[in-house]
């Protein structure tokens, strides 16, 4: 290529680029303070961030491309973004405590978003909380449509009632989360019994529940543990919600990339319980999956995981529990199970006092060495100026008290000089009385001789 192609070829890619800046401010606002008056009349979808966090520069490609997809898809929620650590307040208004925090602003209320940050979920999450928050259900075709897009499915069935006001609390808070439909005993299929009216579903891994207030108890944490399917593939958000349900997690770690029968069929092991035995641990708040990689369940356990295994988590009190022998069979998970609900498995972890100093230990640990691998300067500039200047002051204490005590020393010495000074000044005083006198008496004795001979003299 010459020179005036290269030439040519710096062009186009120069004006690609700002034609895609261009584009990128086109469909993400930048907010500043007036966002605060002026939100009200639109729903947002609103990226918090700060300039320095690494997490927000990965987030930016994702975040234009979720714009431009909304925009295309003429959607009325408005996407932007605000530099947090510039509108201070604002971001504490919205509760804003890390970064990136992205929230939905829908009226008065604002909904976390904390799922992965994938353009795909990220537009999925609009669009639910953006919606109606009870979404009705017309007819059986429609009905059906919606259960093939949906993995898990509530539907309220009646007409109003205490519980279907109690059925909209609950999706007011987890709407964030999962949908919630609503429909007449007409729209439901036949295959679906129910033995009373009105009455809560959740139809998932090709089945149905419905909810029993006796001996499900509180409604929101029945949703709050039926959102998930059975048989997850964990990641790190995923096992972060879990552990607001207070489930056992039955867990296989493996290694996605390695192809080996050991790996494979160790995930196998644990979806044949999740099928077979699904009956039996439903109304025991199981959950199995398996997790690629042992990273974050390491970081979560604060342990060091040989990969493949089968860990349980109790997400109730933040223990785990590791197998006693290796796991080659469905019977071999099921004697795992069997040997947490006996206790004869010893619990490992928990959320005691010595834990939580454990965790605060680890977590510097982990964030110091995390720094220094990413940005070594950075590490030096952040762990290293605190440390100099720390130094300096106990330098310049340890110094000062030298000083002080020195100056005390010199002062002790001084005043015992003074003394010594004037002890000897009074004994030479008395020594010069004692001369003194000496002379006297001396002086006495030579006048007095002159005058007996004078005496003697005139007699």
């Amino acid at each position: 290529m010459g020179a005036g192609g290269a030439r040519h070829l710096l062009l186009l890619y120069a004006a690609v680029a700002v034609f895609g800046q261009t584009l990128d401010a086109d469909v993400v606002e930048e907010l500043d303070e007036s966002f605060k008056d002026n939100r009200k009349n639109s729903i947002w979808l609103v990226d918090f961030y700060a300039p320095w966090c690494a997490h927000c520069r990965r987030l930016e490609p994702v975040w234009n491309e979720v714009g431009l997809e909304m925009k295309r898809l003429r959607s009325p929620v408005k996407v932007g973004k605000m530099d947090a650590t510039s509108y201070t307040s604002i971001a504490s208004e919205f509760g804003v405590r890390g970064y990136p925090t992205i929230k939905l602003l829908k009226n008065d209320l604002a909904y976390n978003y904390r799922g992965p940050r994938t353009r795909d979920d990220i537009i999925e999450f609009a669009h639910r909380v953006s919606g109606a928050l009870i979404r009705p259900l017309p007819s059986q075709q429609m009905f059906e449509h919606v259960k093939k897009r949906h993995r898990v499915l509530f539907l309220y069935v009646g007409g109003e009632s205490p519980l279907k006001e109690k059925y909209i609390e609950v999706a007011s808070e987890l709407i964030v989360y999962t949908y919630f439909f609503s429909a007449s005993e007409e729209v439901i299929p036949e295959y679906v019994t129910l033995n009373e009216m009105p009455a809560v579903l959740v139809f998932k891994d090709e089945t149905y529940f419905v909810y029993d207030e006796y001996e499900d108890g509180d409604l929101k944490s029945w949703v709050n543990r039926e959102r998930f399917q059975n048989y997850l593939t964990v990641d790190g958000f995923t096992l972060y919600e879990l552990t607001d349900t207070g489930k056992l997690i039955v867990i296989a770690v493996i290694d996605g990339k390695n192809a080996t029968v050991e790996h494979t069929r160790l995930q196998e092991v644990i979806q044949e319980v999740a099928k077979d035995y699904r009956d039996r641990f439903h109304r025991r708040d199981f959950q199995f999956g398996h997790i690629d990689g042992s990273d974050y369940v390491n970081n979560m356990l604060m342990d060091e995981l040989s990969v493949p295994t089968v860990v349980a988590i109790n997400t109730s009190n933040h223990q785990y529990f590791l197998p006693s022998r290796h796991i080659e069979s469905p019977d071999d998970v099921m004697q795992f199970i069997n040997d947490i609900l006996d206790g004869t498995i010893e619990a490992r972890g928990g959320d005691g006092i010595l834990q939580r100093l454990k965790r605060i230990c680890y977590d510097v640990r982990t964030t110091i060495v995390s720094v220094f691998r990413s940005s070594p300067f950075l590490g030096c500039f952040l762990f290293g100026l605190p440390l100099g200047v720390i130094s300096i002051m106990c330098y310049g204490i340890y110094t000062a008290d030298t000083d002080v005590a020195y100056t005390e020393e010199r002062i002790e010495v001084s005043k015992q000089e003074t003394e010594t000074r004037d002890v000897r000044d009074e004994g030479n005083e008395e020594e010069k009385k004692e001369e003194n006198n000496g002379n006297s008496l001396v002086l006495s004795d030579a006048e007095q001789e002159p005058k007996d001979i004078l005496e003697k003299k005139n007699d």
